[in-house]
């Protein structure tokens, strides 16, 4: 997969000067530093003596119920006929050879979900029944190469690759492996001492060598090259919390494990600094679980191990991030899905019901009982990644399942920061979005909307296909699902919006009353001056009888000579009618749109799933054929007004 220095170049002054222009945006809030470093010493409950978990039969016996351990034990038992495949350097170099980050990813998270799962089943059971293969598996993954995904290499001196082994480099999955090791080494400790004390002694000098000593010397994006103001991402908290999870459990001098808590703690300051008022987040609520879901795996670990003493629950800003998760949601397994967030999301409800607990929110605990009882069955299981997450939860799942207030989605929602408005009636949901094309995991699709009817899919943002190699480089704005030609957007004169934050709109005005709720912007300015408009105000807009509608009034230097509206579907559709495109709903019902068919002529196409990155959607509407129904004018102005209304 090679580009042109070109393209290169162009891709990295997009990012670069993107990041540059929102630099305004940081606020130092500061919620954690403001506890002094010698006051987090003493608070911090030294090592020997934090015990937040159960780690002997008994102990776990007497907080849980038979039916949840004996479901842990079976766990490991299924583990027990597993073997602890080493991963070949041939499947490393598949990222830059055919662009598959898949196969690596796989390899190494069967050996972490086997290794948790013997872990957690002979703590539980205590009978060394689990200790020799926990022992391979132990062995297994301290003898990898590497503990983060191919995908990252290109952060190691020797660029992408094979890992090298002198250079280890902490991602996601390292810390995440990391952390891993950490809980098992407190669970099992009795047991890998028995079996042989070089174990333990292995999985610090491993820890110490591929996360603590790089963590302090190395120059990551995530922690931002040393700018104190940068605006970091959801790597920022999502490696923290497992990086102080890891700390918590393994430094054993305390001078150390108080300073290292302290230098995480800067970094989830950073990352709380660089969010925009709203709380929101722009990378969706599908990220929402390794953004502000990690920042309260961070909280919830510094709290316990502090007795409560860096507790910042009682913040109006952590309450706005934990709320956005419940205010994007649209119905069922639907939410907004904005940037590489996926349509379908099946929640953690416990963990949202904890945050919701934390923080005093009685509405975020009903929807987190809601997702539990909806989505779980009930039933708790094991997520592959945030294990500090899943011990936490533990404690909560008889509490969240019984949580007797009902939830009730919000009417109406406003992020003014990332600019994105969602409103209901009682059969009709809409949301729509203004913003800039340079946020992270960015698709240009500035003035896009999305239409639900009774809680199914009409109009539609399609979403993010499988990460490849060239999902992250100058390949992204050719992968069709991140442009805005495949967003429910005009292409103006051949011209499609440009990818960077000064591609953006204007003049965003939200208001709502009784009746209605609107969202009007322009939305010129996120197209090329190539493009020759000048003005492009769009208004989108749903009234409370639940008709919605979209007025697009536009300027341009000259008329245009061509103009195409697209617009995206997972509905059949019969466009016979002129003038009307009729939506089958699979109820039997029908939702129509309407146009003006003296402007436009109408086709329609399916999208073609072809090349890796789109075999993701073949299931991410429920198997379901997307479509995109294309207008395309028949009139060439330098001025005029297009109206659309959707009802059913």
């Amino acid at each position: 997969m090679n580009f042109t220095k070109k393209e290169i170049q162009l891709f990295f002054f997009i990012f670069f000067f993107s990041f540059l222009s929102i630099q305004a945006q940081t606020t130092k809030r500061n919620f954690l530093q403001k506890l002094p470093e010698q006051d987090l010493s003493a608070s911090l409950i030294p090592q020997k003596l934090w015990k937040p978990f159960p780690k002997t039969p008994e102990e776990w016996k007497a907080k849980f119920p038979d039916s949840l351990l004996k479901k842990f034990i079976l766990a490991g038992e299924q583990a027990l006929e597993k073997e602890f495949k080493s991963i070949p350097a041939t499947v490393a170099l598949q990222f830059i050879r055919t662009g598959n980050r898949s196969n690596y990813q796989a390899f190494a998270n069967e050996k972490r979900v086997l290794l948790w799962d013997l872990a957690l089943a002979e703590s539980i059971e205590g009978k060394g029944r689990f200790a020799d293969h926990l022992l391979d598996g132990i062995w297994s993954i301290c003898e990898e190469t590497f503990w983060g995904a191919t995908a990252h290499l290109g952060n190691q001196k020797a660029g992408k690759g094979l890992p090298d082994v002198e250079d280890p480099i902490v991602d996601l999955f390292a810390a995440e492996t990391a952390s891993t090791l950490a809980w098992v080494d407190y669970f099992t400790a009795p047991i890998l001492e028995k079996t042989s004390p070089l174990l333990r002694r292995r999985i610090a000098y491993e820890v110490e060598r591929r996360i603590f000593i790089p963590m302090q010397t190395a120059n990551y994006f995530y922690l931002g090259r040393g700018n104190p103001d940068a605006i970091l991402n959801n790597w920022t908290p999502w490696i923290m919390s497992n990086y102080i999870a890891t700390v918590l459990l393994l430094e054993a001098d305390e001078t150390k494990r108080a300073a290292g808590l302290k230098f995480a703690m800067r970094y989830i300051d950073q990352y709380i600094n660089g969010l925009g008022e709203d709380g929101g987040c722009d990378e969706g609520p599908g990220y929402w679980f390794g953004a502000a879901g990690t920042v309260f795996d961070a909280l919830s670990l510094l709290d316990n191990a502090t007795a409560g003493k860096t507790n910042i629950y009682h913040e109006p800003f952590i309450q706005k991030m934990a709320s956005y998760i419940y205010k994007t949601h649209i119905d069922g397994e639907y939410f907004i899905n904005v940037a590489d967030a996926s349509p379908k999301m099946r929640p953690n409800g416990v963990a949202l019901y904890r945050f919701g607990k934390a923080i005093n929110d009685p509405k975020m605990m009903a929807f987190g009982s809601w997702a539990f009882r909806k989505f779980a069955g009930n039933s708790y299981s094991i997520s592959q990644y945030h294990r500090s997450r899943t011990l936490f939860d533990l404690n909560n799942i008889e509490e969240c399942k019984n949580y007797n207030i009902k939830y009730k989605n919000d009417s109406d929602t406003w992020f003014s920061d990332v600019q994105l408005m969602a409103t209901r009636s009682k059969e009709s949901f809409l949301a729509s979005h203004a913003g800039h094309n340079g946020e992270s995991h960015n698709h240009n699709d500035v003035g896009d909307f999305m239409v639900y009817i009774n809680g199914y899919p009409v109009i539609i943002d399609v979403g993010s296909g499988n990460y490849t190699a060239r999902t992250f480089s100058p390949y992204r704005y050719k992968l069709w699902f991140n442009t805005s030609a495949f967003h429910n957007l005009p292409t103006i004169n051949g011209y499609q919006q440009g990818a960077g934050s000064s591609f953006s709109a204007s003049k965003v005005k939200y208001s709502s009353n009784n009746t209605s709720s609107s969202l009007s912007m322009d939305i010129a300015p996120s197209y090329p001056k190539e493009s020759g408009i000048t003005s492009w105000k769009r208004n989108v807009s749903l009234n409370k009888s639940g008709t919605i509608s979209i007025i697009d009034q536009y300027r341009s230097e000259k008329p245009f000579d061509s103009l195409i509206q697209s617009f995206m579907t997972v509905c059949d559709t019969n466009t016979d009618t002129l003038g009307k495109i009729k939506f089958s709903l699979p109820d039997g019902s029908y939702v129509f749109m309407t146009y003006d068919p003296s402007l436009w002529s109408i086709s329609k196409e399916k999208v073609k799933l072809v090349d890796e990155e789109d075999q993701k959607f073949k299931s991410a509407w429920g198997g379901k054929d997307i479509y995109r129904i294309l207008l395309t004018s028949k009139k060439s102005n330098s001025k005029g007004t297009f109206q659309y209304q959707i009802f059913k």
